[in-house]
């Protein structure tokens, strides 16, 4: 057995010839199958829009979108520091933190199974007309991740130019679209793939839904108060139930589109005034964790701490004048359930059923970033080609000690740039595979640009020194 480390990747060679890899890690010549992933036959809504389908490249860039914290102003926050994997992609606290010690104005949603529904807009409030464009709205918030590009902050202008210094995400783009360059754009399309990929669909009502064929019938994997809790879920008011499916709809549990507020106005973190513009709501799916308790306070401004407040609130939704925007389903005796505690405590163990476990712990969704904050991505054959230029070649890259340069005319200058244009290495090309010793560089972004004085033309690419 042969041990090679270094500051990024620990690789385990074993006898059959294969590879452990270690956190920190991703093969672009052997990703997570993101685009593969099935769901049951009776999940039929998907949000997904047809000019940003999931694939393997472009999940795989917005998971490590998705965990880094250069993503913020002074790196300290990630998407995945307000949506845990723990939590089912949400948060414990009611109010996330902000990269300067601000706080969320409401509480971070799930985002399990958010491309499970038929929901396009995004937030709370809706704010955001596709889970594309939500993607990149907390990185250019003030408080939240501070490149808002406003009161003497930068913009995602000035992301951009960090992301392109970090050896990491040419390759990661280049292999998702085609090409390094990087737009915000691009990181949308490569997040929102992500987080649609996030899906969780082996709970203990999907074992009970797959064996019966639908959810009308009593499961036989269901307790009987389980099963009273399902038959309560279901049914309208006037039929005895508590009309929940009128607007989280059975069998994915998403939000009708046409649901407006539920009575809950407050603000997170206060005492005074009224929000009435929050009409969204994540799915019910994997609202407890595997053990059956809460992944974090419920409603927006994470005001019930526990499932029994939230059920006593919809028994008898209070009817505020002011409130111009409450959904009529929650109005006059649809608002009055009249359920008693035997009721609510059935209602609550159904929705513990809807709880999966893979979600939790499944690589595909974890942090891709090792313990000290480092990735590497491994050399591979779709290694980074200008789509201008394809007469020049070099490997591996990201690099550490030397690279290989590939061009046909011999006697060619090369030079080498640092990221500020200063010219670092000059030498002849004597071979059409010509290794270039690097390992006096610092780590960063280089070019390398071959002079070919017959064919009268420069040729310049960008590579990595790790």
């Amino acid at each position: 057995m042969k041990l090679k480390t270094n500051n990024f990747l620990t690789t385990t060679l074993v006898g059959s010839g294969l590879f452990l890899l270690i956190s920190g890690t991703i093969d672009l010549d052997n990703l997570i199958n993101y685009e593969g992933q099935t769901q049951p036959n009776y999940i039929t809504k998907n949000n997904t829009p047809t000019s940003n389908p999931i694939t393997n490249a472009g999940a795989t860039l917005g998971r490590v979108l998705f965990y880094d914290k250069q993503l913020s102003l002074n790196g300290s926050i990630a998407c995945a520091s307000c949506h845990k994997q723990t939590h089912a992609f949400g948060d414990d606290a009611i109010q996330s933190d902000g990269f300067d010690g601000g706080v969320t104005g409401r509480h971070s949603m799930r985002l399990v199974n958010s491309k499970f529904g038929t929901e396009t807009n995004f937030f709370w409030d809706e704010r955001a007309n596709s889970l594309e464009a939500q993607s990149t709205m907390p990185i250019q918030d003030h408080i939240e991740m501070g490149f808002s590009g406003t009161n003497g902050q930068p913009s995602i202008d000035s992301l951009i130019n960090r992301m392109m210094s970090l050896p990491y995400y040419a390759p990661l783009f280049q292999k998702a679209f085609g090409s390094t360059q990087i737009t915000e754009s691009k990181m949308q399309k490569a997040l929102a793939q992500f987080v649609r990929s996030i899906q969780s669909y082996d709970s203990k009502y999907d074992t009970g839904r797959a064996q019966t064929g639908n959810d009308q019938q009593p499961f036989a994997n269901f307790t009987q108060q389980e099963n009273m809790g399902k038959q309560l879920f279901l049914a309208p008011p006037p039929q005895g139930g508590a009309g929940c499916a009128g607007c989280h709809r059975p069998p994915e549990f998403d939000i009708d589109p046409a649901s407006r507020n539920n009575g809950v106005i407050g603000i997170a973190g206060s005492t005074n005034g009224t929000d009435l513009t929050n009409t969204r709501a994540p799915s019910l799916r994997d609202l407890f964790n595997q053990n059956g308790v809460l992944n974090g306070p419920l409603m927006h401004n994470g005001v019930f701490t526990t499932i029994d407040q939230a059920l006593t609130h919809y028994n008898l939704v209070p009817q505020n004048p002011n409130n111009n925007n409450l959904d009529p389903r929650l109005q006059g005796p649809g608002g009055n359930l009249g359920l008693n505690q035997n009721q609510k405590d059935a209602i609550a163990a159904f929705l513990k059923t809807l709880s999966g476990s893979a979600i939790y712990t499944n690589e595909r969704w974890s942090n891709p970033f090792d313990e000290n904050g480092n990735i590497t991505i491994l050399p591979n054959t779709a290694e980074i080609i200008s789509p201008t230029v394809n007469s020049i070649r070099i490997f591996p890259n990201p690099a550490s000690e030397f690279v290989q340069v590939q061009y046909s005319t011999l006697g060619s200058q090369i030079l080498i740039f640092d990221a500020q244009g200063k010219l670092v290495l000059k030498e002849k090309l004597s071979s059409t595979n010509q290794k270039i010793q690097i390992e006096h560089l610092q780590q960063g972004v280089y070019i390398l640009e071959i002079h070919d004085t017959i064919a009268n033309k420069k040729l310049n690419k960008r590579f990595f020194k790790n």
